[in-house]
């Protein structure tokens, strides 16, 4: 949902887990059931051993990590976007959220929203946070420092005539949310070497939503808020850093396959190997220097001054749009080349100006 910058393909990445053993050949290895074929377990056992080894995966060298499930996929036709699950406020309640790398603040919607969804196509029950329902909330002021940390992106507000610090969001796509602060306890599971450690909590900033507007409004999709995952110090992996409960990092994986999924932690995948490339330091957004495109193995003839990061141009990774955008400059020469490469069963045809593909079963865009 972050601005729609020209921005790089998302390219979803399959994580294993290997012990490797170096010893002089020949080698012969011994492989044991990890339970006996005489033995049974219990479903809630055989769930609790799988948690455990995924949390040897979640190591990381500076605090705990905070595992989230992921759901949606990437797929425009099925849901094209997203979501975890949090909970907030006391007791605890579920609120599912967009995940959103390309914006900085987490928001749901409130009880007093106008123009929020009530249900959603994604079968997932929606909620309306209420401060006053619960103890342990209380409104950020316009003079608490927490208010100026919004100011950083530019989206606090301050309603003189109740001193309530609020905010308004615009996004890329036209649609937009308004609402104000509040101080709440966001409730997660923290892996601490090796072991789960259950019912952890810490008091976050959020935003409570009492306006939304454009696509957020609508149910086909609907979701009761966005889990901003961005650079500035009022997003969640900023708030939990500075009281040392994780470190300021976070490791995202999305599977590109009709299933969904993948991976969100605040914390570092430490085992797997992991191929690296550098962010562009002092940007708003996360870019990366994107230096060249391949279609079929082969180098496209675009100018790398194309791809150059500035203020506001670069290839940002923004979970929360939906496609890929280039500028008409390696747009075209990339819809060119896929054009002459596809199978000639294949028909090319415009459509709402987008270059579509026409087959048997299905449309790509």
């Amino acid at each position: 949902m972050g601005p729609l910058f020209p921005a790089g393909i998302l390219i979803a990445v399959v994580v294993f887990h290997a012990t490797v053993v170096l010893s002089s050949f020949p080698a012969t290895l011994h492989l044991e059931r990890g339970v006996p074929a005489s033995h049974k377990l219990k479903l809630s056992q055989l769930k609790e051993r799988d948690r455990v080894r995924h949390s040897r995966m979640l190591q990381s060298s500076g605090g705990g990590v905070v595992d989230f499930p992921v759901q949606g996929t990437f797929d425009p036709f099925l849901v094209g976007l997203y979501y975890t699950r949090l909970q907030l406020g006391s007791p605890p309640r579920d609120f599912y959220v967009q995940i959103d790398t390309g914006s900085d603040v987490l928001w749901v919607s409130c009880s007093s929203c106008n123009g929020c969804p009530v249900s959603s196509g994604l079968h997932i029950p929606l909620n309306f946070f209420d401060p006053g329902s619960s103890p342990t909330a209380s409104l950020i002021s316009c003079s608490d420092q927490r208010c100026s940390l919004g100011l950083q992106s530019s989206d606090s507000v301050c309603a003189a005539q109740n001193n309530q610090c609020g905010y308004t969001f615009q996004y890329g796509d036209g649609s937009g949310t308004s609402g104000y602060y509040v101080s709440d306890l966001l409730h997660f599971d923290t892996i601490l070497g090796g072991s789960v450690m259950n019912n952890s909590s810490a008091p976050i900033v959020f935003g409570c939503s009492t306006l939304q507007t454009g696509d957020l409004t609508k149910p086909d999709r609907a979701v009761d808020g966005i889990f901003g995952f961005g650079q500035q110090d009022m997003s969640v992996i900023s708030q939990l850093a500075s009281q040392g409960i994780t470190p300021r990092v976070f490791s995202h994986c999305l599977k590109g396959d009709d299933s969904g999924g993948g991976i969100l932690v605040l914390g570092e995948i430490v085992e797997p190997n992991i191929v690296y490339t550098p962010l562009v330091p002092a940007q708003p957004h996360y870019n990366l220097n994107l230096q060249s495109i391949y279609v079929n193995g082969q180098t496209l003839a675009i100018d790398p001054s194309v791809f150059a990061t500035s203020s506001n141009q670069g290839t940002i990774i923004d979970s929360g749009t939906t496609l890929a955008y280039l500028t008409e400059a390696a747009y075209d020469p990339f819809i060119s080349a896929i054009t002459s490469t596809v199978s000639p069963s294949v028909s090319p045809y415009l459509s709402k100006g987008n270059q579509c593909y026409l087959t048997s079963s299905r449309f790509i865009f």
